[in-house]
């Protein structure tokens, strides 16, 4: 069985904006978890004033 994650750049470990580094060291800290990324996309969220773009990242791993 899988459970599954998905995290945005709002997620905690991001600091709330895209920076690479805090990505790349969420995700190496996840996978030391047994988490592994299956998913990757950029959404777009209307907002006042036109809109966003978010990244979002799906993840799962085995229990």
């Amino acid at each position: 069985m899988k459970i599954y994650k998905v995290m945005t750049q709002k997620d905690r470990a991001f600091g709330g904006k895209f920076n690479p580094e805090k990505v790349e060291e969420a995700l190496n800290g996840l996978a030391k978890e047994g988490w592994e990324v299956t998913g990757v996309v950029s959404a777009e969220f209307p907002s006042f004033g036109g809109g966003r773009q978010e990244l979002v990242i799906f993840l799962a791993k085995d229990v």
